[in-house]
């Protein structure tokens, strides 16, 4: 699939806005699918569900219409459509971030997102970030990614882009939930953060976001 970019890594290794970049830089649409579980979980929650109940979550999933359309005047460059209402602004806070856990372990949950951002990549000319793409939702893409960083460098720039949308947030409980957040990520039973097989890993603890973006593009003939 030459027209499918996979993105995958931890959260704060600088994924979603290189992934923002590249896509701007090659003319494709980005699609964060993470922001498409942040957006299901908070239907749930709206719903007043129990996050555990993985039987009641697949059946909200299965009614529930999901979409990423891009925005140029959003500073991530989408919308996140919910049930034809963009939540771009209401899915990335702390609160919120720490209940996506629930839904992302949900082996039903999963495979509706999966196959809907499948049939996302149907539009073509797509770069997909996000923790699964390389090795469960596209792993026949041609171009595949897996981006990593020191660990305290993530909790720095996580923090900053907290900030910067006008978090209330204190660097010690960012440590603490990412720490949290990679061991969920990568010892889940279901799609667990790992590096595919064919990616390149691309360490960006030292590189500015135009020196990955450029050093990715070069990859892409």
């Amino acid at each position: 699939m030459d027209n499918i970019i996979a993105i995958d890594g931890p959260a704060g290794s600088g994924k979603s806005t290189i992934a923002c970049l590249l896509a701007r830089k090659l003319k494709f649409d980005y699609i964060d699918t993470g922001a498409m579980y942040r957006a299901f979980t908070l239907k749930a929650v709206r719903e007043g569900l129990d996050l555990n109940n993985e039987e009641a979550l697949v059946a909200l999933a299965e009614k529930t219409a999901l979409d990423i359309r891009q925005d140029t005047g959003n500073g991530d460059g989408i919308k996140v459509m919910l049930d034809n209402e963009d939540v771009a602004l209401l899915i990335r806070t702390p609160q919120l971030t720490k209940q996506v856990s629930y839904i992302a372990k949900a082996a039903g949950v999963r495979e509706v997102m999966k196959q809907g951002q499948r049939r996302i990549g149907k539009r073509g000319r797509c770069v997909f970030e996000g923790r699964d793409i390389g090795t469960v939702v596209f792993p026949e893409a041609t171009h595949k990614f897996y981006l990593d960083a020191d660990f305290n460098e993530r909790v720095s720039r996580r923090y900053k882009e907290l900030l910067e949308k006008s978090q209330n947030v204190k660097i010690d409980d960012i440590d603490r939930d990412l720490k949290i957040r990679d061991r969920k990520d990568m010892t889940r039973e279901i799609a667990p953060l790992l590096r595919a097989d064919d990616a390149m890993y691309i360490d960006t603890t030292h590189l500015n976001i135009d020196e990955v973006v450029d050093k990715i593009a070069g990859y892409i003939k």
